[in-house]
């Protein structure tokens, strides 16, 4: 049954009430594509704003590119065949370092953590010397290199030489978590969310390893990029993207109708990965405050002791323009 609050009535009003304010010549607007990875979640945000008219309500038509991965979404943006695209502000800095001009608007706080079965046996990190580390994300992954600096502050363990790292897609992972071949794991945060769902528990998250670094775990992690050209060009569309972004987070938050109406294209194998995806896309959302910037360079910082070069190149302090402001 669903269930919705006066708050999510309201928002659903709204969203009604913008879908029918489209303008009569909508094919005059200007349009923004944003190149999305085939199957991610940041086309559920994406389906709401075309679905409820938040695109067309904010002065601009919004074209969805499918691509197959993060790799084939910089390049289309890179070539000019996407205008924007989802993903992580250290890529930014990193562009920004190298003289392109992309910038970024807050998107999610991607929040997740390290995963274990509740029977393993394992209650904190020095558990896991000797053990296997499942990573979706790769050696570079973010979560992964929080967790890293966290467990040398907290124990004095450098979990990188002291654990065996085995690294793969997300539904590899998964499955060798739930399957016992590895011992822990890190996961996207959808993923970790089906695993939650399927019995797995959060031994360390990635907001709590963030906070005892000093780091500030609200700093969101993804965001809309494109260049600031584009925002000097069509600054209507890129304030109507931020804008509908926005609406479309609001519904989403609030109201279990426009979730339920997503649940077709969220591959939830069941009720309770249904519920651990909705809970797990709500406490993503970022809050409406400008991106604190030293506590987003000091993260930065963190990154690239971490990550080095391989990550940041020669970046070592935040660019200035990697967020937007304006």
């Amino acid at each position: 049954m669903i269930r919705m609050t006066r708050r999510a009535a309201l928002a659903s009003g709204l969203a009604a009430m913008l879908a029918g304010a489209v303008p009569a010549r909508a094919q005059d607007l200007p349009v923004l594509t944003v190149a999305a990875l085939e199957g991610g979640t940041v086309n559920w945000e994406l389906d709401t704003i075309r679905h409820y008219g938040l695109d067309r309500a904010n002065g601009f038509s919004l074209s969805v590119l499918p691509v197959a991965g993060n790799p084939a979404a910089e390049v289309a943006l890179q070539g000019g065949a996407a205008e924007a695209i989802v993903t992580d502000w250290f890529w930014v800095a990193r562009m920004r370092a190298e003289g392109r001009d992309f910038t970024f608007i807050p998107y999610s706080r991607a929040v997740g953590g390290l995963l274990v079965k509740p029977q393993s046996g394992i209650v904190d990190l020095t558990d896991l010397k000797g053990k296997k580390i499942g990573i979706a994300g790769g050696p570079l992954d973010k979560s992964w290199l929080i967790l890293r600096a966290y467990a040398r502050q907290k124990y004095g363990m450098d979990l990188a030489q002291e654990t065996e790292q085995v690294f793969g897609a997300p539904p590899l992972i998964m499955e060798a978590a739930l399957s016992g071949e590895v011992d822990a794991a890190i996961n996207f945060w959808h993923f970790g969310a089906k695993m939650q769902a399927r019995g797995m528990e959060t031994l360390v998250s990635t907001s709590e390893a963030a906070t005892a670094l000093g780091l500030d775990p609200e700093t969101p992690l993804l965001g809309y990029v494109f260049s600031e050209k584009l925002a000097q060009e069509k600054p209507a569309a890129v304030a109507g993207l931020r804008a509908a972004s926005k609406a479309a987070k609001a519904l989403l938050a609030s109201d279990d109708a426009a979730f339920a109406r997503l649940r077709a294209i969220m591959n939830a194998k069941s009720d309770a990965q249904y519920l651990a995806l909705v809970a797990g896309y709500r406490a993503g959302i970022p809050t409406d405050a400008p991106v604190d910037q030293a506590a987003a360079d000091k993260m930065l910082k963190l990154m690239a002791g971490i990550g080095g070069a391989e990550l940041l190149g020669p970046v070592r302090d935040l660019p200035p323009g990697t967020f937007l402001t304006q």
